[in-house]
């Protein structure tokens, strides 16, 4: 029995195989078969296909040898001025192997490259601009200097729809012999929110404690509040009754192990559904920004959600 991740396991390895992309994939198919491509920009959130996409142009590319070909750095772990002067530079100097005339250097998290890093690179990306091409994949394109990004084609990458993931779903369900129901999907795409990895997880875990996946199965796993225990324990809240809701809530997050600025994102996607006026929901939507502000400078989370709690049944009560 195979034990591989299933990040891994069900990757791409052509750019047919790349999905919820399309814009994206006629351009870079477009490249891919003229042998000819600038240097490139891959910008968007994590698990979307950044990397997969990086690593299929290298194999439609070089085919056999696209091994020797590529360069792949993750700059969070190499964000130094030395990974450019010497890593990257004895890979450019030489020549690709095959008929395409330049190598792929692949800079993963390029957006954590220090200023010093990236002013190295701006220089080397104009001087092997014949024997290589850059990729470079970050989260925030705005922390990448303006002299490298205008050397760039850029390319903006979304989560996945709701479609995408749920076909994914389906074929790997298939291939492993598992029972889905619509509600798990559901389930699923809430709980991973478009991040293709962050479901292969999910469904590989749920499946090795039962092929038969289920919506309570897939919230344990994953370690998130169901929304409708959320939902009881805001309904508390705007109701008066504080103290039941901070009960509930202090008791869900034990059962569940939840951190609270988990909690605050959960309780801020689940404001909408509260029958309160309009005006009500846009203060509590505003005061989750602020509790969440808080925690992360370092506020005692217990105190945040209690006093968030608080706000709720004071706008109720309004």
């Amino acid at each position: 029995m195979e034990s591989k991740i299933w990040t891994e396991k069900y990757r791409p390895q052509t750019l047919d195989q790349v999905k919820g992309q399309e814009e994206i994939l006629k351009r870079i198919t477009a490249f891919v078969k003229e042998k000819s491509m600038p240097h490139l920009m891959f910008s968007g959130p994590a698990g979307v296909g950044k990397t997969t996409l990086a690593i299929a142009i290298a194999k439609e590319l070089f085919g056999k040898t696209w091994k020797d070909n590529i360069l792949e750095l993750n700059a969070s772990d190499e964000r130094g001025i030395d990974v450019v002067r010497v890593k990257v530079k004895d890979f450019a100097r030489t020549k690709a192997l095959g008929n395409v005339p330049f190598k792929i250097i692949y800079l993963d998290e390029s957006d954590a490259l220090t200023k010093e890093a990236q002013q190295a690179l701006r220089r080397t990306m104009e001087n092997y601009t014949k024997t290589c091409r850059f990729i470079l994949s970050c989260n925030y394109s705005s922390k990448i200097l303006d002299p490298i990004q205008s050397r760039c084609a850029i390319f903006r990458f979304k989560p996945l729809s709701k479609l995408a993931i749920f076909n994914l779903i389906d074929q790997i369900s298939k291939k492993e012999s598992l029972t889905i129901d619509i509600k798990a999907k559901e389930a699923i795409y809430e709980i991973c929110n478009g991040d293709c990895r962050k479901m292969y997880n999910i469904l590989q875990s749920s499946a090795v404690v039962n092929k038969n996946i289920t919506p309570d199965l897939i919230y344990s796993i994953a370690s998130v509040i169901k929304p409708k225990e959320i939902l009881s324990v805001l309904q508390s809240a705007v109701t008066g009754d504080f103290e039941k809701a901070r009960d509930l809530l202090l008791t869900t997050m034990l059962n569940y192990g939840m951190a609270g600025l988990d909690v605050v994102g959960q309780i801020q996607r689940e404001v909408i559904k509260l029958e309160i006026s309009n005006e009500a929901k846009l203060k509590l939507v505003e005061a989750c920004g602020e509790i969440e502000f808080r925690m992360v400078e370092g506020a005692d989370e217990y105190i945040q959600l209690e006093a968030l709690l608080a706000k709720f049944s004071l706008y109720g009560k309004k």
